[in-house]
């Protein structure tokens, strides 16, 4: 199975994408990099590969009702807990954007009047550069619920080694992307919002039961409160970013730290190995 490492974060702007893709360009082994924030995914932008390519349709399964066999008994109505169903004088009305795909519809409904059928909610691109195999989920413009994309660019064909670029937060895109990871690298800065959604995500991790450790990110551009609670909760603080204007400049062009400078190069690596390690720890 290989081992996996997802970088995440309780909020967004932490620098989540730059650990990820720096972490993925430091790997002297072919190496898999997910971008599973599907609804924004950008890390392709930092790795030098063509455009990538469709690989699939992403889908999710959706009630198709028969009005011919349908007596309105409302009974799917009554089942459905995300309100995808509801009755009215002329039957039952579907909204598909609320549909869970969960098909008790189907098992409730006395007169099978209901079956199922697939509705496309984005697509699967895949890519490669150099030792990376890159993929990315990209949600179609109004959809609602991102993790069954999350969950069906996971399952693509991996190497030994893949790092997940998680959706920030500590909400459902979030919990599916690193769910079944062998380690999560939590991604923070010392200000008092990262501080707040550090300790969030710590309750999360510390909830499903996946390992962790911290990398503060922009490291002196604020305060000791992180370094503090991570001490307080015997939390391994694997890096510290430097808040350098050298390496927003590289982010703003496209370019990994790590392909500009040797100081940066040498911090990733180290890091890189660290979490490995730690991973393969996880699973023995």
């Amino acid at each position: 199975m290989g081992l996996t490492v997802a970088v995440a974060s309780g909020k967004g702007g932490t620098g989540k994408t730059t650990i990820a893709v720096n972490l993925a360009q430091v790997a002297d082994e072919p190496i898999t990099l997910i971008d599973c924030d599907v609804e924004e995914p950008n890390g392709r932008f930092f790795i030098r590969m063509e455009k990538p390519k469709h690989l699939a349709d992403a889908t999710v399964k959706v009630p198709s009702i028969d009005a011919g066999r349908c007596i309105s008994c409302g009974k799917c109505a009554e089942f459905c807990e995300y309100n995808a169903l509801a009755m009215t004088k002329k039957g039952v009305m579907l909204f598909s954007e609320l549909c869970h795909g969960c098909g008790g519809c189907v098992l409730v409904c006395p007169v099978q009047a209901i079956t199922e059928r697939d509705r496309v909610i984005g697509v699967i691109e895949e890519g490669a550069a150099a030792n990376i195999d890159f993929y990315q989920g990209i949600l179609n413009v109004g959809e609602v619920m991102s993790p069954p994309l999350i969950r069906t660019v996971k399952n693509v064909k991996r190497n030994p080694m893949t790092i997940l670029d998680s959706p920030p937060g500590t909400s459902c895109p979030m919990i599916t992307a690193v769910t079944d990871s062998d380690f999560v690298v939590l991604v923070t800065e010392p200000t008092p919002f990262g501080m707040n959604d550090l300790v969030l995500a710590v309750e999360a991790l510390r909830a499903i039961g996946i390992p962790f450790g911290v990398v503060i990110n922009r490291d002196g551009s604020g305060d000791d409160k992180v370094d503090k609670y991570c001490e307080m909760e015997n939390i391994e603080i694997l890096a510290r970013v430097p808040d350098d204007r050298r390496v927003a400049v590289a982010y703003s062009k496209g370019i990994a730290a790590v392909k500009l400078m040797p100081e940066y190069k040498k911090l990733f690596t180290v890091l890189y190995k660290k979490v490995k390690e730690r991973a393969g720890g996880a699973v023995s």
